[in-house]
């Protein structure tokens, strides 16, 4: 395993060196897109695909199309570790090199680039992640969190184990376990639990793993066994997944009533339990596969041409997807923003109106050759998220299939909340920078 990381970091070495993954000197007409990356430590597992996927797709376009509209595009990584702190550093590095927007990769480097961003004026692009108040647009301006948050997240998995039970009032004296990260990012779905609980009826049961602990949960599934929970959802993240995953199968725990956040459902995380996973199941919103145009060219114009590190089998794999999509999101942004401003070469600030009206429909998706492959998504100015549809994936022993039909999050139990964590947060923070431009005028 340490041979093969290290052929794939001199690999990678030799890719940079080569110029195939662009190198932060750069053109006149191009635009720079740092983000954040965790190729090293106990969060590669997850990290690995996931930049793989966003570099590969960024290359697909500045190969094949020539970059967006003519205008290429400067990516690079700056590797924190999953660090907090190192991803401080990689901030200010990229707002010294004049990002067009900052992917922060961890709701802990999300939080502490938000104050940051907003007088920087830089906007961040945490999708699916990161700080769920943050969708409120009157508050956020510079932060966008599509397609949905981990509090639309929570309410579809309450929503999904009431489809089981056979509807929400079956939830009434039922148990659902919460195993997390003790982290920013494993606590964020506790408001929205905790609201549903009390209004259903269930008990909720949480599980905090500590970091150093992700790969040693013995205690904490004996913990498990006595309280019999009925149904457990994992916000794992790294090798606390797989780890989730072996344990439940260890407590003979029923593995299709074991269901993970988005970051939980990556292809490694299920194989780890080998043919008793079977059944696992994960939230998404991306399917995986290599069965869409998208994901051809990516393989034509980029993996088979020697221009990627990532091997031709793990294409198309969950988490490797999520990465295609986030990249997505990033070139839509700029070509929206190209649109808006009538600007080839973008800047941060035009970046920040091309995400706010971001709206990718299903026309768009199949015109972009991910017709299937994903959700739709829409931005606006007082919804920076979109609280869109998602999808309950289920591992069939081999590979992560749909295993359910579009679900909506709970909207009127999760939008309030978000209006209300957002306005607290702006009022601790003092002197919260304001819009400068009202959402009614730029509607």
């Amino acid at each position: 395993m340490k041979t093969s990381k290290l052929m794939k970091g001199a690999a990678l070495g030799a890719l940079l060196a080569a110029g195939a993954v662009v190198a932060p000197a750069y053109a006149q007409d191009s635009v720079y897109f740092a983000n954040n990356a965790y190729r090293t430590g106990p969060f590669s597992g997850s990290g690995i695909p996931i930049g793989d996927g966003m570099r590969d797709y960024i290359t697909m376009i500045n190969e094949r199309d020539g970059g967006v509209n003519g205008v290429k595009i400067v990516y690079e990584e700056c590797e924190t570790g999953y660090d907090t702190k190192k991803s401080i550093e990689c901030y200010e590095q990229a707002k010294s090199k004049n990002t067009i927007v900052y992917s922060p990769w961890s709701t802990g480097a999300t939080l502490a680039a938000i104050p940051r961003a907003h007088i920087d004026k830089i906007p961040i692009l945490s999708m699916a992640y990161g700080l769920s108040a943050s969708a409120d647009g009157t508050q956020f301006p510079w932060v966008f969190i599509p397609p949905f948050t981990y509090w639309d997240g929570a309410s579809v998995m309450v929503k999904h184990m009431a489809a089981e039970l056979g509807g929400m009032d079956k939830l009434k004296g039922k148990k659902l376990g919460l195993i997390h990260l003790d982290a920013p990012f494993g606590k964020e779905p506790i408001p929205v639990l905790e609201n549903l609980a009390k209004k259903y009826g269930f008990e909720l049961k949480i599980y905090p793993v500590a970091a150093a602990d992700m790969q040693n949960q013995g205690s904490l599934w004996l913990s498990i066994r006595r309280d019999r929970p009925d149904y457990l959802y994992n916000q794992g993240w790294g090798a606390m997944n797989p780890t989730a995953v072996k344990e439940a199968i260890k407590n003979n725990f029923p593995i299709n009533k074991l269901v993970g956040v988005w970051w939980a459902g990556g292809d490694d995380d299920a194989r780890a339990g080998g043919e008793q996973a079977k059944g696992y199941k994960s939230l998404s919103w991306a399917n995986a596969g290599t069965g869409f145009p998208v994901m051809q060219d990516i393989l034509k114009h980029v993996v088979e041409k020697g221009k990627s590190t990532t091997p031709k089998d793990k294409v198309g794999e969950a988490l490797y997807n999520r990465g295609v999509y986030n990249s997505m999101l990033v070139v839509e942004g700029i070509r929206n923003a190209q649109k808006l401003t009538g600007k080839k070469v973008v800047t941060a600030e035009d970046m920040r109106r091309g995400l706010e009206s971001l709206n990718i429909t299903e026309a768009r998706l199949k015109e972009i050759g991910m017709d299937g492959f994903a959700t739709p998504t829409s931005i606006s100015c007082t919804d920076h998220s979109g609280h869109s549809k998602m999808f309950v994936a289920q591992w069939d022993g081999a590979k992560w299939i749909k295993g359910s039909d579009w679900i909506e999050p709970l909207k009127d139990e999760v939008r309030p909340l978000i209006e209300t964590n957002a306005k607290d947060y702006a009022e601790k923070a003092g002197n919260w920078p304001k819009r400068t431009e009202s959402c009614e005028k730029s509607s």
